[in-house]
């Protein structure tokens, strides 16, 4: 059986106390700055590689703690203040997980100290126009040369693609007459690439996300990942917790704004935070919270114990789900206390509802997630 108990150990517990404390001294005073000018944070990913955190769910020959739980707390303390700054670290993790799961010895070596020390910087690239969610219907295709790969499409909301020194780009690709996906690491410098203005977005606006066209770029074999589809769907399902994770700290971050906000607003001669009605609001949001931190912490410790992929899949599904849905509530909540404060740009609180929007859509929308758990329920739909 693998251990799907948890508990925070000592070294768990520094890191989330590490954290907690940049968090407040460091971040938190540059969160809405960043927000508001949508411009990348090249200061807060300075603060994160002086921290060594790069690593920090991967094996300790990298530098890591080995440990999704780890991972999460700090993706959770650093969401609390700055969705950003917590998203810096998780456009950091997707490439290192899909290299490390896929890649091979001679990639590893090349990309993986860089990705470590965050003296490299990855990107993800699957979603295309045309099919968002339904990977396997991608149309970027890796047409087999000489020596490599000529790779040709487009892609859209890439994150990171105008920082990033390299992008594994998933394409199709045709070998003995069977097609299959893999993930093709395409470097900034290759001719044919092209990284388009970065899009305009509602939440997550400090990392930005640009859409990419392939023309004929040249790609050696050795830039072809191994492991094919089922390598990405399994660095998807292992970092879903991370996902979760964000939507725990949107969460808590919303009800500690809530919190101080109504303690300090007085109405009909008395404090708002007397209010039986708004007392029930935020116990609630307080209860939601735990539940989905609850959640999230068990998702990580399956990954943690090396659950089989089969046992992940449902659990992981349900806590990026359920911990963005609740994020989405207890923002909403959370501005609905603030009252017209809320809808103020003066006030951090739309922040948080914002990010906690886009949360409910990227990285598997949560109506992907309720196909996983489903599926898992009553076996795939039969297919027409």
């Amino acid at each position: 059986m693998h251990n799907s108990q948890y508990a925070l150990n000592d070294d768990q517990l520094q890191i989330q106390d590490l954290i907690r404390r940049v968090a407040r001294e460091k971040v938190a005073p540059r969160a809405n700055e960043i927000d508001s000018t949508a411009e990348y944070p090249h200061d807060m990913y300075a603060l994160l590689k002086e921290l060594g955190l790069f690593t920090l769910p991967f094996p300790e020959q990298y530098g890591g703690a080995g440990s999704m739980l780890s991972a999460c707390l700090a993706i959770e303390e650093f969401g609390r203040v700055c969705y950003n700054t917590a998203y810096l670290l998780l456009v950091q993790w997707v490439p290192f997980g899909a290299i490390l799961h896929g890649g091979t010895e001679e990639q590893k070596t090349r990309l993986l100290p860089g990705l470590a020390s965050g003296d490299l910087r990855g990107a993800f690239s699957t979603t295309e126009a045309q099919s968002g969610s339904d990977v396997s219907g991608i149309k970027t295709r890796a047409e087999k040369v000489d020596g490599g790969f000529l790779l040709n499409g487009a892609k859209i909301w890439c994150t990171n693609s105008d920082i990033a020194d390299f992008i594994l780009v998933a394409a199709k690709y045709r070998e003995d007459g069977k097609d299959g996906i893999s993930l093709f690491i395409v470097e900034k410098d290759m001719p044919g690439l092209q990284v388009g203005r970065k899009e305009e977005k509602m939440g997550a606006r400090g990392v930005p996300s640009c859409p990419l066209f392939l023309d004929n770029v040249f790609v050696p074999d050795t830039n072809m990942l191994g492991g094919g589809f089922r390598a990405v769907m399994e660095a998807f399902n292992a970092s879903r917790p991370l996902i979760g994770a964000r939507g725990v700290g949107l969460a808590q971050g919303a009800l500690d704004h809530a919190i101080e906000f109504v303690t300090n607003r007085t109405a009909f001669g008395q404090q708002v935070s007397e209010f039986q009605g708004v007392r029930w609001m935020l116990a609630d949001m307080a209860m939601q919270t735990e539940a989905a931190r609850q959640l999230v912490y068990r998702a990580a410790s399956l990954v943690d114990g090396g659950a089989p992929a089969a046992a992940l899949a449902p659990v992981a599904a349900m806590a990026k789900c359920f911990a963005s849905d609740t994020a989405m509530k207890v923002a909403t909540d959370a501005v609905q206390l603030f009252g017209a404060a809320g809808i103020s740009s003066e006030y951090p609180i739309n922040r948080y509802f914002r990010d906690a929007k886009v949360l409910q859509i990227i990285e598997g929308t949560n109506q992907i997630q309720r196909n996983i758990i489903s599926n898992s329920l009553l076996g795939r739909p039969a297919r027409k």
